[in-house]
C-alpha cells in the first residue's frame, strides 16, 4: 500500500511546483543585456545544489498558490508570517527536487501510472471538464501545472516507499498489541448505506445561491424525478442521469456514513427511513435531495483480521514518519545546498503530521450533503 496521504504532503506541503522562471518562459525572445540583467536580478537563485536549483519566482508562485488554497478554505494568509512561510515553502520545494532527483526509472514509471489514475479521478469527481477547469482557476493553477505537481508528488511517494517503507516490518505482536490497547479506535458506530439524488441550488460557476425562479425550476424538476421513482424507475440510473453530486453520481448516488457527517436535514431523513424506502424531497443548504435507504449497519467493533492489513500499514507509516526527516537531511547534506539572496533553511526540521489512523470508521462524506 503506497503512502498517498499526509506523510509526504506534510513535508512537501500543499504546493509542489515545477522549475519555471521568467527567463525560461522567454528563452526564445531576443532581448538586450539590460533587460536580461533586470530579469536575473528579479529572479535570483535562492537555493542550489546537486539536483536542485530553486529561483525566487518559484517561492513567490508557491506563496500565491498557498493564498489561493487558503481563500478557498475561507482563511486569510498571515502576512506577518510571510518570511516563515517562504522558508517552509522553499524547504518543501528543495525536498521535492531532491526526492525526484533520487528517483529511479522504475520509480518514475510506477509514479506515472499512479499519477494518471489520480488525475483522471480528480476530473471525474469534478463532474465535468468545465467544472474541473473552474476548480483549477480558483486555486490559481493551470491543468498542466496540476498534472506536473501530481506526478512529482507521486514520484516522491515512490522514492520514500522504496527507500524507507519497504524496509519497515511490523510484527504480528506489535499490531495485535496496538489493537488491544486502542480498542475504541476499532468501534464502528451505527451507519446507513443510502443513495441520493441532488439538484443543486447553487450556481456552478460562482457557488452563489440561485434566484427564486431558478430554485423553483429545480424544485419542479425534482418533483418529476420523484414521481418517476415512485412509479418504479431505477433509482441508481436516475442518480447517474440527474444528480449534481460528482462524488456519488457515478455509483448511483451511494454513500455509507454514520451520524454527524452530513447536513442535519439530510442525516435526519436518511436515518428515519426503512430499508428500501425513498424519502420525500429534502432541502439542505446544497439543494434538493431524494434519498433511498439501502441498508442499516449496526454499531460493532471490527474484528482484528478485518483491520490487520490497514493497521500494519498505519504503523509502518508512523515509523516512516520518524525516519523521514533524517532521510531528507542526508539528501540535503549530499546535495551540498547553498542558500542565496537572503534565503535560509528552516531553523528546525519540519513538523510531520501524524499518519492517518487505520481505516476503521466510515469517513465517506459527500462533496455536497
Amino acid at each position: 500500500m503506497k503512502m498517498t496521504n499526509e506523510t509526504i504532503r506534510a513535508l512537501l506541503g500543499v504546493v509542489i511546483l515545477t522549475a519555471t522562471s521568467a527567463l525560461a518562459a522567454d528563452k526564445d525572445k531576443p532581448e538586450s543585456k539590460s533587460v536580461a540583467a533586470v530579469k536575473l536580478f528579479e529572479d535570483e537563485i535562492v537555493c542550489k545544489g546537486k539536483g536542485v536549483e530553486i529561483r525566487r519566482s518559484q517561492v513567490d508562485e508557491a506563496i500565491l498558490q498557498l493564498k489561493a488554497e487558503l481563500r478557498e478554505q475561507g482563511q486569510i494568509f498571515p502576512e506577518a508570517r510571510r518570511e516563515e512561510a517562504e522558508t517552509q515553502l522553499l524547504d518543501r520545494l528543495v525536498a521535492t527536487k531532491l526526492l525526484v532527483h533520487s528517483a529511479t526509472d522504475q520509480d518514475k514509471a510506477e509514479a506515472r501510472t499512479a499519477a494518471d489514475k489520480r488525475i483522471a479521478e480528480a476530473r471525474r469527481r469534478a463532474g465535468s471538464e468545465e467544472a474541473f477547469q473552474r476548480l483549477l482557476k480558483v486555486r490559481g493553477i493551470t491543468a498542466e501545472k496540476f498534472e506536473t505537481e501530481v506526478l512529482e508528488r507521486t514520484i516522491c511517494e515512490e522514492v520514500v516507499d522504496r527507500e524507507l517503507k519497504s524496509k519497515v516490518t511490523i510484527a504480528d505482536e506489535q499490531a495485535q498489541k496496538f489493537y488491544a490497547d486502542n480498542g475504541r479506535e476499532f468501534e464502528r458506530p451505527e451507519m446507513v448505506r443510502a443513495a441520493h439524488i441532488l439538484l443543486s441550488t447553487r450556481d456552478p460557476a460562482t457557488g452563489q445561491e440561485l434566484n427564486g425562479d431558478r430554485k423553483k425550476e429545480k424544485q419542479q424538476q425534482m418533483e418529476k424525478i420523484l414521481e418517476r421513482i415512485r412509479k418504479g424507475e431505477d433509482f441508481a440510473a436516475l442518480a447517474k442521469e440527474f444528480s449534481d453530486d460528482p462524488g456519488s453520481r457515478d455509483n448511483g448516488g451511494e454513500y455509507t456514513f454514520p451520524r454527524g457527517q452530513m447536513a442535519p436535514e439530510f442525516e435526519t431523513a436518511a436515518f428515519s427511513l426503512k430499508t428500501n424506502q425513498v424519502s420525500d424531497m429534502v432541502m439542505t443548504q446544497f439543494g434538493y435531495h431524494i434519498i433511498k435507504l439501502h441498508e442499516r449497519v449496526p454499531a460493532q467493533k471490527l474484528e482484528y483480521n478485518k483491520v490487520e492489513r490497514d493497521l500494519k500499514d498505519y504503523l509502518a507509516r508512523q515509523e516512516v514518519e520518524k525516519q523521514l526527516p533524517a532521510f531528507l537531511g542526508k539528501l540535503k547534506k549530499a546535495a551540498n545546498l547553498e542558500y542565496l539572496d537572503g534565503a535560509k533553511p528552516p531553523a528546525d526540521p519540519p513538523v510531520v503530521a501524524p499518519a492517518d489512523k487505520p481505516a476503521t470508521k466510515a469517513d465517506a462524506k459527500p462533496d455536497n450533503p
